[in-house]
């Protein structure tokens, strides 16, 4: 049985509910059968409602062109299918990274992002020994709002 969690969130303010779409997941205060080992990343429990909403914020990011990394890298790609990448474990230059920090694919065409073409990438981990997900400036800045919108309206409910 495992005790006490902590509920890991990019907001300053407690979630309305334990499992409101604000938290990426939980991690244990220590490690199941053994009380006195402390918990690592491995033992994080990631919230599927959280997931979802990453992905729309990250959609929704690209489609409002609110991050210059990604425009660029579309400018540079010029056609073909781009990976939205985590920026914890960044891969060499054209290579493509670790499929556990893929958060999307998403198509290229005449130099623009096609939003609508956004692709979920399965194996994406929120949480790896890198640490939780790292997102860059414009689309971490874009997730915060919609988390803030969400849990304005789940204290609401």
């Amino acid at each position: 049985m495992i005790g006490s969690v902590y509920a890991v969130s990019f907001l300053n303010q407690p979630p309305p509910t334990p499992d409101s779409c604000s938290v990426l997941g939980w991690l244990p205060a220590e490690t199941a059968g053994d009380a006195d080992a402390d918990a690592g990343l491995n033992d994080f429990v990631e919230n599927p409602k959280f997931r979802a909403r990453m992905h729309e914020a990250i959609q929704t990011g690209l489609r409002e062109e609110v991050d210059d990394i990604w425009i660029n890298g579309a400018l540079q790609l010029q056609q073909g299918w781009m990976h939205v990448h985590d920026s914890r474990n960044l891969p060499a230059l054209g290579r493509v990274g670790d499929p556990d920090d893929i958060i999307a694919s998403v198509l290229v065409r005449d130099s623009k992002i096609l939003p609508d073409t956004y692709q979920p990438m399965p194996s994406y981990r929120l949480c790896t020994s890198d640490g939780p997900t790292l997102l860059t400036e414009g689309l971490a800045a874009k997730l915060k709002l919609v988390l803030e919108g969400t849990v304005a309206r789940e204290a609401a409910q």
